[in-house]
C-alpha cells in the first residue's frame, strides 16, 4: 500500500515518469500535481488496467492552495520534477530563482502536510534544490536527513550506456559496478571505475577521459539534439523511476540491495550514522554528496564510503576535489536563498 505523489506530473519528465509508477504493481494510489493539465494525464492513466488509481490535483487560481494539500495528504512518496526549462533572454540566476522557490514551496507544503513521507528531488539545479529542501524542513523543524534524495541516476544510467558501448557489455549488466558519486552537474560528477575487476577497464587514457567528460557533459548532447527545444526528460524520467522504485521497494519491504553496489543519491551526510565523519575526513566538510545509498523502508540505512570499498584511483580523487569546489558554492547558494525567504 504505496501512495506515490508527482509534483510537476504534467511536464517533459513527469509525464513518462508518472506512467512509469503507474505500471507498478506495488504504487496503490498516484496523486497527480501541476499548475495546469494535471487532470488531463490523471484522466488519460487512468485507462491503464493496473492497480493504482490515479487522481490529479491542479489549482483554480494562482490563490487557490488546496489542491497541492489535498495531492499531499497521505503521501509515502513524493517526487518532485517540477520546474521551468531555461527560456531565451533567461539568466542562469534567473532559472535559479524560479526553480528555486518553486522547490521552497512545494517542500514547505510537504512539510506541514506529509512530513514523514520520503522525497525526491529531481528538478535542476540538484546541487542546490536539495540543499534547499533540507533548510525548509530544517525551518519547520520536520527536517529527517535519511528521507532526502536528490535523484542522480541518470549520471549512473548514463555512465553505464557510454561504458557499454565503450567495452562491447550489455549496459544492463553493468549496474552496481560502475557508481557515480559527487553532485549533479558537469564537473562535480564523479564516476567510479577501477574498483569493479569483472570488467574491463578502458584501454587508454584518451578514452578514458572522453568517457568521464561524457558522462559529465551528456545532457548537452541531448540539448543539441533538440535543437535547444528541450533537454533530457525521458532518459530522466527512466532513472527518476529507477530510483523511486528502489525507494518503493524498500516501502513494500523488498530486498533493498539491488545490485552489488546500490545506486547513489545526493543526500545530507550529516544526519546519516558515519555521514560527518566521512565528510570531514574526505570531502573537506562538504555537507551534500552523492553517495551509494541502502535503504530500508524508505530511509536510508546506510552507504557505501567509496574511499574504503570501491577503491577510488588516482584520477578520481582528483576528480573528487574539482567536484568539491563546485559543490561548495552550489550549496551555500542553496541554504541562504532559503535564509533570505519567508515560508
Amino acid at each position: 500500500m504505496v501512495k506515490v505523489t508527482v509534483a510537476g506530473a504534467a511536464g517533459g519528465i513527469g509525464q513518462p515518469l508518472s506512467l512509469l509508477l503507474k505500471l507498478n504493481s506495488n504504487v496503490t494510489e498516484l496523486s497527480l500535481f501541476d499548475i495546469v493539465n494535471a487532470k488531463g494525464v490523471a484522466a488519460d492513466l487512468s485507462h491503464i488496467n493496473t492497480p493504482a488509481i490515479v487522481k490529479g490535483y491542479q489549482p483554480e487560481s494562482k490563490e487557490d492552495k488546496t489542491a497541492i494539500v489535498e495531492a499531499l495528504k497521505g503521501s509515502d512518496l513524493v517526487i518532485i520534477p517540477a520546474g521551468v526549462p531555461r527560456k531565451p533572454g533567461m539568466t542562469r540566476a534567473d532559472l535559479f530563482n524560479i526553480n528555486a522557490s518553486i522547490i521552497r514551496d512545494l517542500v514547505a507544503n510537504i512539510g506541514k502536510t506529509c512530513p514523514n513521507a520520503s522525497i525526491l528531488i529531481i528538478s535542476n539545479p540538484v546541487n542546490s534544490t536539495v540543499p534547499i529542501a533540507a533548510q525548509v524542513l530544517k525551518k519547520l523543524g520536520v527536517f529527517n536527513p535519511k528521507k532526502l534524495f536528490g535523484v542522480t541516476t541518470l549520471d549512473s544510467v548514463r555512465a553505464e550506456t557510454f561504458y557499454g558501448e565503450l567495452t562491447g557489455i550489455n549496459p544492463t549488466l553493468l549496474k552496481g559496478k560502475i557508481s557515480v558519486i559527487g553532485g549533479h552537474s558537469g564537473d562535480t560528477i564523479v564516476p567510479l571505475i577501477n574498483y569493479n575487476t569483472n570488467i574491463p577497464l578502458l584501454s587508454s587514457d584518451k578514452i578514458y577521459d572522453g568517457f568521464i567528460n561524457r558522462v559529465q557533459f551528456g545532457g548537452d548532447e541531448v540539448v543539441k539534439a533538440k535543437n535547444g527545444a528541450g533537454s533530457a526528460t525521458l532518459s530522466m524520467a527512466y532513472a527518476g523511476y529507477r530510483f523511486a522504485e528502489y525507494v518503493i521497494k524498500s516501502l513494500t519491504g523488498g530486498d533493498s540491495i539491488i545490485s552489488k553496489v546500490p545506486d547513489s543519491a545526493y543526500i545530507y551526510l550529516p544526519g546519516i550514522e558515519g555521514g560527518k565523519e566521512f565528510s570531514e575526513k574526505y570531502l573537506s566538510g562538504i555537507e551534500f554528496f552523492s553517495v551509494p545509498v541502502y535503504l530500508t523502508n524508505g530511509s536510508i540505512s546506510g552507504f557505501v564510503d567509496p574511499f574504503k570499498k570501491l577503491n577510488v584511483s588516482e584520477k578520481e580523487k582528483k576528480l573528487i576535489d574539482v567536484a568539491l569546489k563546485g559543490l561548495k558554492g552550489s550549496i551555500e547558494q542553496g541554504i541562504e536563498f532559503v535564509n533570505a525567504s519567508k515560508l
